[in-house]
């Protein structure tokens, strides 16, 4: 897909639901299973898993999520996922995340910025509440999710450290402890893991840093106590256990362009023009859904995030 671009762009991833929805909510939306159909409509509010504390989402805070999009049931995101830092199978982290220590935990902020800064968590969740999101999130293997995240925007954590001209990427670090993240003791990645976005994306409001997931701390398995959110690319980009972010002046060299650049991009925008080399993604098929559905240029975030890329060659920069 090729678009025009303004010169100012730099070229170059068992909950008791009737605690999620109500009695009716619930009924309806598992008949929506029955029939293969993605059609009713999410009305309710987010709440923790064996919590009161209820907020609801409003429509401004919903990013444009579909209306008939229900979130993903909290068991699902939390026992069906990738991280290999404990394991290559999708079960793993929900069995072996127990190992690792979300406190404490600082974040280190360096690179191109005028304030370099390490920040404990605790600082981090008093200084930035959580705001509530629904979320669209798309692996890179035909399957998706619908997660209620709740985050800060990444770009209003990068201003408190006042990046300077010069940074035009943002680098991402994950935890590398052996100890607690058994996975890293093979050599299926070079560790630690790493990530990176362009400085417009990484400001862009989308662009989440992770601290709760359906009201509650982000547990292990899902990259506890800080990780990245971005909604618009395949599910690799949002980086877990962040420790470190730097701001830097050439594009980073993330992990899993390095291991295999021929099947994934740095950019790594949902795109369903661009197949994986081992399979189409123009179908996903989302977790309690029998059948497949399109996939959605941007994750169908295109009115928010396509100016971002306009000129460039999705075929090429994927």
């Amino acid at each position: 897909m090729l678009i025009k671009r303004p010169p100012d762009i730099p070229s170059s991833e068992i909950t008791d639901q009737s605690l999620y929805f109500s009695r009716r909510e619930f009924m309806a939306a598992a008949g929506a299973l029955i029939a293969g159909s993605a059609g009713r409509r999410f009305e309710g509010s987010v709440a923790a898993p064996g919590s009161t504390n209820r907020r609801a989402v409003e429509p401004s805070n919903r990013q444009s999520v579909d209306a008939n999009d229900t979130p993903t049931p909290y068991e699902d995101v939390t026992t069906y996922n990738n991280f290999y830092e404990f394991g290559t199978d999708k079960s793993d982290p929900a069995k072996h995340a127990h190992t690792l220590k979300a406190r404490p935990w600082t974040l280190r902020v360096e690179g191109e910025v005028h304030q370099p800064r390490t920040w404990d968590v605790e600082e981090i969740l008093k200084d930035f509440p959580a705001e509530e999101r629904i979320y669209r999130h798309r692996c890179v293997e035909a399957w998706s999710m619908v997660i209620p995240w709740g985050g800060f925007e990444l770009g209003k954590f990068l201003k408190r450290s006042e990046p300077t001209s010069f940074a035009k990427y943002v680098e991402f670090t994950t935890l590398h402890d052996r100890k607690q993240m058994p996975g890293q003791r093979s050599g299926v990645l070079p560790w630690p893991y790493v990530e990176g976005l362009r400085m417009d994306e990484a400001m862009h409001p989308l662009a989440i840093l992770v601290t709760e997931l359906y009201g509650k701390p982000v547990p292990s398995q899902n990259g506890a106590p800080i990780r990245l959110a971005v909604p618009w690319k395949y599910g690799f980009k949002s980086i877990k256990s962040i420790v470190r972010v730097r701001l830097v002046r050439e594009q980073p060299l993330n992990t899993w362009n390095v291991v295999a650049p021929h099947e994934y991009g740095f950019y790594a925008n949902v795109n369903p023009a661009v197949d994986h080399p081992r399979w189409s993604q123009k179908r996903e098929r989302r977790i309690g859904e029998l059948f497949k559905r399109p996939t959605l240029l941007f994750n169908g975030y295109g009115e928010q995030v396509a100016s971002l890329y306009a000129g460039m060659d999705l075929r090429k920069y994927f």
